[in-house]
């Protein structure tokens, strides 16, 4: 490849070119890479990543966080768009000091400790203040599989994982077509509208999602399909029993059932 990104990062020895991940930001940084931005990446190591967005993202503030301290005279890392915290990922005091000082992020980058919890407990911490229309980004995604970073490769579907937790806010795109009349918007509802992953990679990007559901109304099946009807056929008392007393009765003891369900297995 011979595009701009992937030439910074064979000039700085970067690895994101060797991992396939360069060919995926360049995909969503080749049209912003001129704005003026504010750009976090967790976990500066040697400096190669930092020093490619630095000369990438001319115009922007490359901030980078590192839980060991960085001699950035020695990595070259001392210049004007650069600015090194020392400090741990999970550590919210410490990241509010960040966020103080910079307010919010346009590009979040997670290349930091790989361990389950602490890419969670990052994510729920920093986005908040990212930007709408902001990215997140978090490498390494396949320490999820792996019980030596505190993974798990032996339960997929039900592990405590990053992974796990990325799916699931899959759902917070279609938060709006749960058919579940009792169900709580929880935090992301409403602020995600692309959750992607590619190898090793995941990319949430953040925007407003309100659009209304064409089969549910509040969260409601029945009520939104007894509207319809009378609309198309006027107001007959079949329908009312059949979507407002039999359908919502089934729905609440599907609701019942799978509250009980979900206690004797220990799900949340």
């Amino acid at each position: 490849m011979n595009d701009e990104l992937s030439i910074l990062c064979k000039k700085y020895n970067c690895d994101k070119l060797m991992h396939g991940y360069a060919e995926i930001y360049k995909s969503y940084f080749d049209k912003i890479k001129n704005d003026k931005l504010n750009i976090l990446e967790i976990g500066v190591a040697n400096g190669t990543s930092i020093k490619v967005w630095s000369d990438y993202f001319k115009n922007s503030n490359i901030i980078g966080v590192d839980i060991k301290k960085i001699d950035i005279v020695e990595k070259k890392l001392n210049r004007k768009n650069i600015k090194i915290f020392q400090g741990s990922q999970t550590d919210k005091n410490f990241l509010l000091k960040i966020i103080e000082e910079y307010k919010s992020f346009d590009i979040i980058i997670d290349d930091g400790s790989h361990y389950p919890k602490d890419v969670i407990k990052s994510f729920e911490l920093l986005f908040p203040i990212l930007n709408i229309k902001g990215l997140y980004f978090v490498e390494d995604m396949q320490t999820s599989y792996n019980h030596y970073y505190h993974g798990n490769a032996f339960d997929l579907k039900y592990a405590n994982t990053h992974m796990n937790y990325f799916k699931h806010l899959t759902d917070s795109l279609n938060y709006k077509e749960v058919a579940n009349p009792f169900y709580k918007k929880n935090k992301y509802d409403g602020k995600i509208i692309n959750v992607s992953f590619f190898h090793n990679m995941v990319v949430v990007k953040k925007d407003l999602n309100d659009k209304e559901s064409n089969l549910l109304t509040n969260n409601a099946f029945e009520k939104n399909r007894y509207n319809e009807r009378i609309l198309k056929k006027g107001q007959k008392l079949r329908y009312f029993l059949k979507y407002l007393v039999f359908g919502r009765t089934y729905t609440f003891i599907l609701y019942i059932f799978n509250t009980i369900k979900k206690i004797i297995l220990l799900r949340r």
